[in-house]
């Protein structure tokens, strides 16, 4: 490989020229220059050849020529007059210089602040989801759900008559009351109960008593319409509750829960 350089002193360097050995039959984009001394063809007719000339027409900067044996030579030129810009007076005083370092608290507090504000805000969201996820698998399932409220059709349950279902796994009591049952319930005074509480707290409807048939001293099931109250009796211990649900005799401590129950309508009763 053959190396050439050519270089006009004292002029300005705007151009760059580098070359490269292609193995083709292309015509070379410069052509080859003429020994001095010779006349060659310029526009507007024949000029000899001078230093003058070739100067005129050379580039302006170093020509960088590789060339081979039986090869063509290729030469490009790019421009060099490109500024890159200086953002030096928008930059701040400790990055100036590539191998400052920040020795005080103050130049290291923003980045320091950045840091502890990311690792919070991450460690919150994971913490937000693991909570969510170990919650979510606490929940009901949805089998569980679907039996979290039962409908009662009430025309089935006659007047005077207390009907029993099976409810989250409770037995549940609804009874029709009577007109004689409701006035005797009504008449009697909280003060003189165990566990006061009027019967107007314990029924939306007068007619309707709803109850969990769980009793209330140690979780035995009580038998409907007996006792000395015409109510419910739990015949393990002997306690008697009345046709309210309300204790009135026995070592039973409190009335009969009443759960969560609505009318959708004249005819239907949901518990839960």
């Amino acid at each position: 490989m053959i190396n050439v350089a050519t270089r006009a002193a004292n002029l300005p360097q705007y151009l760059k020229a580098t070359s490269q050995v292609v193995a083709s039959g292309l015509r070379p984009v410069a052509a080859g220059l003429p020994p001095l001394g010779k006349d060659v063809v310029v526009a507007g007719g024949v000029s000899p050849v001078s230093s003058c000339t070739l100067n005129a027409q050379l580039p302006q900067h170093v020509v960088s020529v590789k060339s081979g044996p039986a090869v063509t030579t290729q030469v490009r030129f790019s421009h060099t007059d490109l500024q890159v810009p200086d953002f030096s007076p928008y930059r701040r005083d400790s990055v100036q210089k590539p191998n400052r370092k920040n020795d005080s608290a103050e130049d290291r507090k923003a980045f320091t602040y950045l840091v502890v504000g990311s690792s919070l805000v991450g460690s919150t969201y994971a913490a937000k989801a693991l909570v969510t996820q170990f919650v979510s698998s606490m929940s009901a399932s949805a089998d569980v759900l679907a039996l979290a409220k039962i409908e009662i059709k009430l025309s089935d349950i006659p007047e005077g008559k207390s009907a029993t279902f099976k409810w989250r796994g409770k037995p549940l009591f609804i009874r029709h009351r009577t007109s004689d049952e409701i006035a005797t319930e009504q008449s009697v005074a909280p003060s003189s109960l165990r566990d006061p509480q009027a019967d107007a707290e314990r029924v939306q409807r007068p007619e309707w008593l709803v109850v969990i048939g769980v009793c209330t001293h140690l979780g035995c099931v009580p038998i409907a319409n007996a006792g000395d109250f015409g109510g419910y009796y739990c015949p393990c211990h002997g306690s008697h509750y009345d046709a309210s649900g309300r204790i009135r005799k026995g070592p039973a401590p409190l009335n009969l829960e009443v759960p969560f129950y609505t009318f959708p309508d004249d005819g239907t009763l949901v518990v839960g």
